[in-house]
């Protein structure tokens, strides 16, 4: 059975309001902030048009779909846990013109994860953010997308500097709830979303699909921590153009998928490999990223997978553990290849040999012993315990 990491104090969720404290924190100023006891119960659902702000000492449930329409704004207060009920249609939507204000702390961060303390991969929806930056498509500007799990709700446009708010200390626990094999939420989705939106100091966890998924749109997304989605960890699509940021991705020796081709990273140009003449195709960086394997049954099929016209630049890269993994870097696709001036640097620690390719395809690949990958102190602030 694969093992369950409960979200900072998340058992205690149905009896009281958690006490939040800094994990390991280095920094011995921090206090632990007081309790407030919860005086009410509310579900969370609907359409929001205005300025929402949540009251500290409500206990919130997510119930059906939340959408932050045009013009709308959800705020969220540092140290607030929001509970999911059960289900596909239960999730968060920033539409194209709404802003999540979700601005915790280290002390104090944001938790969103399932009602029940013994949850699963996939309990509820997850976190979609819609923009208007720029995405790939059939026309040199302009192209719009359509949600994944909700088509009525459009992504993409010309302004690359679009804001849809903030998420900043915040954790996402057993997301990615789907109707089919074809929809299916991941733990946060970034559908065009530009790059004065900061999304900085996430903690994403047991997700069914894929930790963070990016459709387009330019934000620069750092300090990101995925542990055990169940498909991929960091996973690029339909003409994505910043920069991701100390990115560390982690399977525990536990963890089991029932994903055919799970991976680290997955870079595709344009959507689903199906306009590999669109314009404005996937052409982004990766800073600093360490992806640990160490599970003893789940093999992972690339550490980096870069095909259908996709371009990027990965430096100071790092795998590492006791798992198995077939291809360290795979350019190639029956759809299409990714962009031969792509360039990675990476240093492997596996304990196993691979059972494929170092690399496989063209592309510019630096293998060194050299590089660190990420600081783990980076998320000393979430209630992940590296082992």
């Amino acid at each position: 059975m694969k093992k369950r990491m409960i979200c900072l104090l998340a058992f205690a969720a149905m009896m009281s309001t958690p006490v939040f404290t800094a994990c390991d924190d280095d920094d011995d100023t921090l206090q632990t902030p007081p309790v407030v006891q919860p005086s009410s119960e509310e579900n969370l659902s609907g359409v929001i048009t205005e300025h929402k702000t949540l009251d500290a000492s409500t206990r919130y449930y997510i119930k059906g779909s939340v959408v932050v329409a045009d013009g709308g704004v959800l705020e969220i207060p540092a140290g607030m846990t929001l509970r999911a009920r059960k289900g596909f249609a239960n999730y968060i939507l920033v539409a194209q013109g709404g802003k999540i204000m979700a601005e915790g702390t280290a002390s104090q961060p944001i938790v969103f994860t399932a009602d029940v303390d013994n949850a699963t991969p996939g309990y509820w929806g997850g976190i979609i953010i819609n923009g208007r930056a720029p995405i790939s498509g059939a026309s040199a500007s302009g192209n719009v997308g359509a949600t994944e799990i909700n088509n009525d709700y459009k992504y993409g446009g010309d302004d690359a500097s679009d804001n849809s708010g903030v998420l900043r200390y915040v954790e996402i626990c057993y997301s990615g709830a789907r109707s089919s094999a074809d929809i299916e939420h991941n733990g946060l989705t970034l559908n065009g979303v530009g790059n004065s939106t900061v999304v900085e100091n996430i903690y994403i966890m047991e997700g069914a699909d894929d930790g963070v998924e990016f459709f387009g749109g330019s934000v620069n997304v750092k300090n990101l921590l995925v542990v055990n989605c169940e498909d991929d960890m960091f996973d690029f699509t339909q003409g994505y153009n910043g920069t991701l940021s100390n990115c560390y991705g982690v399977w525990e020796k536990n963890f089991t998928s029932d994903e055919s081709d799970p991976r680290g990273v997955e870079a595709d140009g344009n959507l689903d490999g199906d306009g590999p003449d669109h314009a404005g195709q996937s052409d982004f960086k990766i800073e600093n990223m360490t992806i640990e394997n160490n599970s003893a049954s789940a093999e992972m099929q690339d550490v980096i997978k870069v095909r259908r016209g996709a371009k990027v630049a990965i430096s100071n890269a790092v795998v590492m553990g006791s798992g198995r993994v077939i291809d360290l870097v795979d350019f190639t696709d029956k759809k299409g290849a990714g962009d031969d001036a792509s360039t990675v640097v990476l240093t492997n620690r596996l304990a196993e040999p691979l059972t494929g390719k170092e690399v496989n395809g063209e592309g510019r690949v630096e293998l060194t012993d050299a590089n660190k990958g990420v600081d783990r102190s980076l998320f000393s602030w979430c209630s992940y315990k590296f082992k």
